[in-house]
């Protein structure tokens, strides 16, 4: 009979193995993120160039498949890369993008809240799509419908859905005709991103979310500044209180205390 401290430890072995996938997969998503930055430092990537095909990626960097997709599309995220259906992968050709490293450090450092961020994003995005009423060009229009399509198409994916919400807010962003509001709406998205992408599978039926993502971009195509305003601020306000319910979900699920966060931001 093997003793029961025997049991234990080999349970413990395994547990300690299986926790440590998740974050070895991070950790090759990141050289994929840091080697195609690298090349764009290097001049070696453009603005609009094409990326080496996924199958060249994984062969030359020696990592999975799983690993250079996970690496590229945090890039899509983050705006420095852009996928076009049947073409493949590009260096965005947009508005300049910040670095959100920065930021998200001081998210780590300083514990941004959730409702800090939500309300940054309502400050942010709300005039930012009134601004995009009154100026998205034909191009703008069609990159945000776009987005509502992929949306729609992804219903049931919740990453790529998220994916595609993320770009869409940039396009609205980009259409307001202003760079600096722009990148700094990159900026802040690609930290909701890092943020979002860990609970975005607790999310409920994400059709309703797109059909308020259709509305927005019917206000814009309709140079409706005041309509287009109103549903992006109450699609803000409503996307905050669905994540909270996601934040207590997961919290729960984990079997571990949750904090008021309203009152961890009075206390700040």
């Amino acid at each position: 009979m093997v003793p029961p401290v025997a049991v234990q430890t080999d349970m413990t072995s395994q547990s300690k193995k299986k926790q440590a996938i998740r974050p070895i997969e991070g950790l090759a998503a990141e050289l994929v993120v840091n080697h195609v930055r690298g090349l764009i430092v290097a001049g070696e990537l453009r603005r609009g160039q094409r990326l080496p095909p996924e199958r060249e990626l994984v062969r030359g960097m020696g990592l999975s498949r799983t690993s250079v997709r996970a690496g590229l599309q945090a890039l899509v995220a983050k705006g420095v890369l852009i996928t076009r259906p049947g073409a493949g992968t590009f260096v965005a050709d947009g508005p300049p993008v910040l670095d959100a490293d920065a930021l998200s450090f001081l998210a780590v450092l300083h514990g941004f809240s959730r409702h800090e961020m939500f309300e940054a994003r309502r400050t942010l995005e709300v005039r930012v799509a009134g601004m995009a009423a009154e100026r998205a060009t034909g191009d703008d229009l069609a990159a945000i419908s776009d987005e509502v399509t992929g949306m729609y198409a992804a219903v049931d994916d919740r990453q790529t859905f998220l994916v595609h919400d993320i770009r869409f807010h940039r396009a609205i962003a980009a259409a307001s005709g202003n760079a600096i509001l722009a990148a700094i709406v990159e900026m802040v998205s690609s930290l909701f991103y890092e943020q979002r992408r860990r609970t975005a599978d607790l999310a409920r039926n994400q059709r309703p979310v797109a059909d308020t993502h259709r509305r927005i971009y019917l206000a814009i195509r309709n140079r409706d500044r005041e309509a287009a305003e109103k549903e992006m601020c109450e699609h803000l306000l409503v996307a905050e209180r669905e994540q909270e319910v996601e934040r207590l979900q997961q919290a729960a699920a984990a079997d571990v205390p949750v904090p008021d966060p309203t009152e961890q931001h009075q206390d700040r």
